[in-house]
């Protein structure tokens, strides 16, 4: 698996070979109809049965494989990559510039602000702030850029723009990784459909793609590398973002790059027992991993 040091290498490579992403969701009715897929079922319950919790998995690409894909999981810090395309759906629109700076202040902190932190008193561009929610996962990062885009209700349209009527938007950073019934959900399902409309609709990889940094941020993250890097076979390429809630919550959304062939787009939550160590529940997602790459065909 590929992520980060190579990564220029890696998306240029991308490009020549045409992987935008996987077919998926589109803007009308009937574009959704024509492109939905036979969808399997993956048995994850002996995984569930083994370490306790639920798993929602949803693999896609010209085939699907799902478990518990239409359950509502807190979907934590997975969130903040749609967040940042929002934003540069926003420049793209020229309702925003990735160059415009924004004051940090101390009343802008909550807990983990690794790149905001240390920047209170100065200012941070929109680009900065977008790649500090991908990265790092900086929380106080990801509030700004929602204050910045409108709020929540304007996120919540967002995801109503491309589609997405299920996931839930009600809360900011860190109050969203509580638990609290239907708030701050998704369904594997849409999670894997929404990167699978991305990738397709902005071409990432593509010649002058103003979404390069993004996919670029999403393949460079350390974050999570137990998960769905630890589930692919050597050679191939990880764009992905993570999210990881403080009552077992642990989640790993994005698109898998083979060498050569479809990519694969992926959403796997993870609802846990609080009690697992990180690294056990991060195997979890790993395994589910390995068994949807190769129930798609396409294990090494």
């Amino acid at each position: 698996m590929i992520l980060g040091a190579d990564r220029r290498s890696v998306i240029a490579g991308l490009a020549l070979m045409g992987l935008g992403g996987c077919k998926g969701l589109k803007a009308s009715d009937e574009d959704r109809a024509a492109t939905v897929r036979p969808m399997r079922v993956l048995d994850l319950s002996d995984l569930e049965k083994k370490h306790g919790g639920r798993i929602g998995l949803h693999a896609m690409d010209a085939d699907a494989v799902s478990w518990r894909a239409d359950e509502r999981f807190n979907y934590c810090s997975t969130f903040k990559l749609f967040l940042a395309a929002a934003t540069q759906e926003r420049v793209q629109r020229a309702n925003e510039t990735l160059e415009r700076a924004i004051p940090i202040t101390v009343a802008d902190i909550v807990p983990h602000a690794p790149v905001t932190g240390p920047a209170v008193g100065k200012t941070l561009t929109i680009a900065e702030l977008m790649q500090a929610v991908v990265e790092v996962s900086d929380n106080a990062a990801a509030n700004i850029l929602i204050r910045e885009m409108g709020g929540l209700q304007a996120l919540g349209a967002w995801y109503r723009s491309i589609g997405d009527t299920t996931t839930r938007v009600d809360r900011l950073e860190p109050e969203l990784n509580r638990k609290d019934g239907d708030k701050d959900t998704a369904m594997a399902r849409q999670t894997a459909i929404n990167l699978s409309w991305m990738a397709d609709t902005y071409q990432p990889f593509g010649i002058g793609s103003q979404y390069k940094p993004l996919w670029g941020w999403m393949i460079s993250t350390k974050t999570g590398v137990g998960r769905i890097a630890g589930g692919v076979p050597d050679g191939w390429t990880v764009a992905h973002k993570t999210g990881t809630g403080g009552t077992g919550q642990v989640n790993d959304i994005g698109v898998l790059y083979p060498p050569t062939g479809k990519p694969i787009c992926l959403a796997v939550y993870y609802d846990g027992p609080s009690t697992l160590a990180p690294e056990a529940a991060e195997a979890v997602i790993a395994e589910a991993t390995r068994r949807a790459v190769h129930a798609l065909g396409r294990a090494a």
